[in-house]
C-alpha cells in the first residue's frame, strides 16, 4: 500500500507538472523575448565605437573609393598603412578586373594577418571599395557615393577589432586573418535594361577564392560585415550563410543576444544574397556567414540610403558599430 501511495502520489505530481507547462506554454511570450544558449563568456576586450567611427569617416574623407581614381589608392594606402601598425603581417594583392559594361579595373585586395603562426585561423572581410553611381539616386545618379555605410563601415569595425587586439593584455588563441576586398559595388545599376547577372558583383572576392593569398589557404570559418552601422540596423540570418554555415550563425547570433545585442541580432529569415561570402563559400571552400543589415517586410530592403548619396556619414550610429564590433571580438575570443 505504501508503494501504490508513493506512485499515486508521483502520478499526480507528474499531471500537475504536465499542466503547468501546458499552461505556461499557452502564454503569448514577450516580443522582447530571444530564445538563446547560455554561453559561458570569456573575458574580451572592450570595442572602441568611437575608433570605429573615426575609422569609417577617415574612408569618406578621401573621397570615392572607386577603383582607378586617386581616391583610392590614397585610402587603401592608409588602410595597409593602418593594419601594419595595429600589428598585422600585411601583403596586397593587385588584380585586373572587368565591370559588366567591360571596363577595366585596376584593383587591390588587402590582407593582414595577426598571430601568423597559429594554425587555426578566423577570416574576417569587409568591401572597401564605394559604389561608382547613386543609381538608387533621383539627384546625380551617375556620380559615385560616400559609402559610408556600405563599404565604409565594416572596414571601420575590423580596424577597430586589429587595434583592440594588439592593445590586450590577453590575446585569442585563434590566428585572425582580416581581408578588405576592393570592387564588390561594381554590379549593374539599377536602370541597366540589360541581364543582371550575380558574378558582376563581388569581384575581388571572386579573384581571392580562385587566387588565394597562401597556398592551400584554409580557415576554420569566416565572417562577413557589410552594412553593419546605420542606426536602427537588424541583422537576420542571411539566406546563403544559412545553407552553408547555419551552425556558426546561431552560434554568432546566440553571442550577440547574450551580450544584449537582441535588437540587433535576429533570429528570423532574412533570404539570400550574393555578397563577398559567396565566392568564399562556393569556390574558396571555407564556411563564411554574413552579417548584413536586411529590414524584413521593408521596400527598402537595404535601408532607404542604400547606393543613394545620403549614404554618408549622418547614417552611421556608435550603438550598431558597438553591436557588431563586440560580438565578433567575443566570438573570437571564445574560440
Amino acid at each position: 500500500m505504501k508503494t501504490q501511495r508513493i506512485a499515486l502520489f508521483l502520478l499526480a505530481i507528474f499531471i500537475l507538472s504536465g499542466v503547468a507547462v501546458y499552461f505556461k506554454s499557452c502564454q503569448k511570450p514577450s516580443e522582447t523575448t530571444e530564445i538563446t544558449n547560455t554561453i559561458d563568456l570569456v573575458p574580451a576586450p572592450t570595442f572602441n565605437q568611437d575608433s570605429a567611427y573615426a575609422f569609417i569617416d577617415q574612408q569618406v574623407k578621401f573621397g570615392p573609393r572607386v577603383p582607378n581614381l586617386a581616391s583610392h589608392k590614397a585610402c587603401g594606402d592608409w588602410l595597409v598603412a593602418k593594419l601594419k601598425q595595429f600589428g598585422a603581417e600585411v601583403e596586397t594583392q593587385d588584380f585586373v578586373a572587368y565591370t559588366y559594361d567591360g571596363k577595366k579595373l585596376n584593383a587591390r585586395n588587402i590582407i593582414g594577418s595577426i598571430n601568423a603562426k597559429a594554425s587555426k585561423r578566423i577570416l574576417l572581410t569587409a568591401h572597401w571599395d564605394s559604389r561608382s553611381v547613386a543609381d538608387k539616386d533621383k539627384k546625380d545618379p551617375n556620380l559615385p557615393i560616400d559609402g559610408a555605410n556600405d563599404g565604409g563601415s565594416g572596414v571601420g569595425v575590423l580596424l577597430e577589432i586589429a587595434r583592440a587586439i594588439q592593445s590586450a593584455q590577453n590575446k585569442p588563441n585563434v590566428g585572425v586573418d582580416i581581408i578588405l576586398f576592393d570592387a564588390e559595388d561594381t554590379g549593374e545599376p539599377e536602370s541597366f535594361t540589360g541581364e543582371h547577372k550575380a558574378t558582376s558583383w563581388c569581384l575581388g572576392s571572386q579573384y581571392w577564392a580562385t587566387h588565394k593569398h597562401k597556398e592551400n589557404y584554409t580557415a576554420y570559418y569566416g565572417i562577413l560585415l557589410d552594412m553593419v552601422g546605420a542606426k536602427g540596423a537588424t541583422f537576420p540570418h542571411e539566406g546563403t550563410s544559412m545553407q552553408y554555415a547555419p551552425m556558426i550563425v546561431r552560434n554568432i547570433w546566440d553571442i550577440g543576444n547574450q551580450l544584449g545585442y537582441s535588437n540587433y541580432f535576429k533570429d528570423e529569415d532574412g533570404g539570400g544574397l550574393t555578397d563577398d561570402h559567396t565566392a568564399v563559400n562556393e569556390i574558396g571552400k571555407i564556411q563564411m556567414i554574413d552579417i548584413v543589415e536586411l529590414r524584413v517586410n521593408d521596400a527598402n530592403t537595404f535601408g532607404a540610403y542604400h547606393h543613394t548619396h545620403g549614404d554618408n556619414m549622418s547614417v552611421i550610429d556608435k550603438t550598431t558599430l558597438k553591436a557588431v564590433g563586440q560580438t565578433v571580438l567575443q566570438v573570437l575570443y571564445q574560440e
